[in-house]
């Protein structure tokens, strides 16, 4: 894990900052450094600073690093004790796609109406076969 600052202060979540995506995330144990927390507050700023414009995108982008990060972890089995270590990238990856879902239907965009949408004339219209040069 690299070298970076890890810190949490619960009294600067209402803002969109490091603090609140590590509590939108579950990432608040920082006593430990590296050993407790999975992203140093300079991945979480990085990924701010990419969206700045959608919290919900940053939130993907470290979710699919998360996922990614601990899908290379096996599960442990020493005597009685036994670590689950995979079950952290499933759950990583389920909240991902999730977000995911989320993100792709909040984008999702409808065709606008036909009959007023642009300003073009008809294709068809009253009267289109008449012929105004015949004689009839």
């Amino acid at each position: 894990m690299a070298n970076g600052n890890y810190t949490y202060n619960p009294a600067e979540i209402k803002d969109k900052t490091v603090s609140r995506m590590r509590f939108e995330l579950g990432d608040t144990m920082v006593e430990g450094n590296s050993d407790t927390a999975a992203l140093t507050d300079e991945e979480i700023q990085v990924a701010i600073d990419s969206y700045p414009k959608s919290w919900k995108k940053a939130k993907l982008m470290l979710l699919e690093s998360l996922y990614r990060r601990f899908s290379y972890e096996v599960d442990t089995k020493t005597g009685p004790l036994t670590l689950n270590l995979h079950d952290r990238a499933v759950m990583w990856k389920e909240d991902y796609l999730a977000l995911k879902k989320e993100i792709q239907q909040e984008s999702c965009s409808v065709p606008p109406f036909a009959g007023g949408a642009t300003n073009k004339p008809p294709y068809f219209y009253t009267g289109m076969q008449q012929n105004e040069r015949a004689k009839g």
